[in-house]
């Protein structure tokens, strides 16, 4: 599923190349065509989304998702660390190779956060902060069908970011990949749950800039000169990868 889902973004994201700028913010020209595609989004949301999240919490003990969110967290691990090494960051990148091998044995897949208990912090890294690293430029402001907030140069990395997912060459059947796949969204979605209350006044305004400020903190690794409005301070641009 997350497979299709980065195949169409990265389809969208071509066809958003030949979009012409209509709106007077630079950062969002496109932004008739992106609240259309939010509005779409939103409906998904509504009626599929989110229903299953709050099923999926109700039958999920606190332990289980916790152990299920160290998972995942921990298969990020690896394109974590080879975008680190593109980002001429050694260090960062031996620090996250001993976070997934310490997970992925004392913690039992990755279930358990031991490295965390060991004081070795996580972070994540993925192409388009490479990109930007690199000094590829963010591009425009876009909503991508599903997966929601993105700029043009971050959606155009979807797609080989899911290459280095290591769950694509799991010893799985294609039905057990796409399933797992989909815990991974519908546990991404139950996150989210606690901190809807922090949306206020217009929710497209709100995304927008909740992500590009986010992502700018990424790719300076936090060395920013303004800070977070209060109500940002909770959310992280991994938040805004999957609205479906």
């Amino acid at each position: 599923m997350r497979y299709l889902l980065a195949k169409i973004s990265f389809i969208f994201s071509l066809c958003f190349l030949s979009l012409p700028a209509l709106a007077s913010d630079d950062r969002d020209p496109w932004e008739g065509w992106n609240r259309n595609v939010h509005a779409f989004n939103e409906v998904m949301d509504t009626y599929v989304a989110r229903p299953v999240a709050i099923g999926y919490r109700f039958i999920s003990p606190r332990f289980v998702r916790t152990g299920i969110s160290n998972f995942f967290s921990n298969l990020g691990e690896v394109p974590t660390v080879v975008n680190d090494l593109l980002q001429a960051k050694p260090g960062d990148a031996l620090r996250s190779s001993g976070r997934f091998v310490i997970n992925s044995t004392v913690g039992v897949f990755g279930l358990i956060d031991v490295a965390s208990w060991l004081d070795i912090e996580e972070h994540s890294e993925d192409l388009g902060q490479t990109l930007a690293v690199w000094g590829v430029g963010s591009g425009p402001y876009v909503v991508i069908p599903f997966l929601g907030p993105s700029t043009l140069r971050d959606s155009l990395s979807i797609y080989p970011n899911y290459q280095l997912s290591l769950i694509r060459y799991a010893p799985l059947t294609e039905e057990e990949t796409y399933g797992v796949l989909a815990l991974d969204l519908v546990h991404r979605r139950e996150s989210l749950l606690n901190k809807e209350s922090l949306i206020s006044g217009d929710k497209y305004v709100f995304y927008r800039d909740a992500y590009l400020q986010s992502r700018n903190y990424e790719i300076k690794d936090g060395e920013v000169e303004d800070s977070f409005d209060a109500g940002f301070d909770d959310f992280d641009s991994t938040d805004f990868d999957d609205d479906f």
